[in-house]
């Protein structure tokens, strides 16, 4: 590659190193940046000898950051942010956020909690139309034309970027004729009990932490119903069939009712991670752009990052 040609290119190759550093590994980059390894490899061949640094060191089963390599990655992050801010600066006035967007969300945060920021975002630009389609899997992005997803539980595919933006907690309910005995306050009290279970995250073992110091207790069941359906799951519940891990969120007017009862209060499964979902590209529809942002800005933030809902 020429000195003229890497010049040119320069901002696209410190995206490509940004992209290497945060997806782990050449392959990955490679594979959300819809190129080849070999590409990819030889942009960061390029940016090395354009600065006359090493970035990155490699074996055959690590790769690391050199100290040049950490300066250069928050610099970079910097310019490329500020290169896409003025891009959109320059293009406000005529670039209008209008289209259809293609959106898949879980059934049932899809109903009922990201529903609020859905009408928000449609009010807010008007010119945009959404099809929410409700899944609790994630989709094919290109086969089944999506342009994002809000997915809840791990994402382990390289090609799509993943953006934490909530953490859903769950408890342990049961109606109040399931509960036989005055006290239960520890794990082993709820060993007795009919069990229903949530198959998408648990199935044949349950397992608490309590929330004052870290501990960990888990047991076996032998669930009377297993669904994929949390609205199925609070039903059974509500009818009595068995103890049940739900997110909190769902039962909040059930437990002040008396409907369903708290079990065990001090203890708590490991919340959901949830993230928003969406093919790594360098080209994004605004629409999609000023979606991702109107999701994040509608979540509840703290100071170390995303909160529970």
């Amino acid at each position: 590659m020429t000195e003229s040609k890497i010049q040119a290119d320069r901002l696209e190759l410190m995206q490509t190193f940004i992209r290497i550093v945060e997806a782990g590994s050449l392959s990955a980059a490679a594979a959300q940046l819809g190129t080849t390894q070999p590409t990819v490899s030889r942009r960061l061949k390029a940016l090395e000898l354009s600065l006359g640094l090493r970035l990155l060191q490699r074996s055959t089963h690590s790769m690391t950051l050199t100290v040049d390599g950490e300066r250069l990655l928050e610099m970079a992050r910097e310019l490329v942010a500020g290169w896409e801010a003025l891009q959109s600066a320059l293009t406000e006035g005529r670039d209008k956020t209008r289209g259809k967007l293609r959106v898949v969300a879980p059934h049932a945060l899809g109903q009922d909690q990201l529903m609020a920021p859905l009408v928000d975002y449609l009010r807010r630009y008007p010119d945009v139309s959404v099809e929410w389609r409700l899944s609790d899997r994630l989709p094919d992005f290109a086969a089944e034309d999506v342009d994002c997803a809000i997915h809840v539980g791990a994402v382990n595919d390289p090609s799509v970027v993943a953006l934490l933006i909530a953490e859903v907690p769950r408890i342990v309910v049961a109606a109040p004729e399931l509960i036989t005995r005055q006290q239960l306050t520890e794990p082993d009290d709820l060993m007795p009990l009919p069990w229903l279970a949530l198959s998408t995250f648990y199935h044949r073992n349950v397992a608490l932490q309590r929330m004052s110091d870290g501990k960990e207790k888990a047991f076996a069941i032998t669930p009377r119903l297993a669904t994929d359906s949390l609205y199925a799951l609070r039903r059974a519940a509500l009818d009595g069939l068995g103890a049940a891990i739900v997110s909190a969120w769902l039962v909040v007017d059930d437990i002040s009712t008396g409907r369903l009862v708290h079990l065990v209060p001090e203890w708590r499964a490991a919340p959901l991670p949830t993230y928003l979902v969406y093919p790594a590209s360098r080209l994004q529809p605004r629409r999609l752009r000023t979606f991702i942002d109107a999701v994040r800005d509608s979540m509840p933030q703290g100071a170390a990052g995303p909160q529970r809902f």
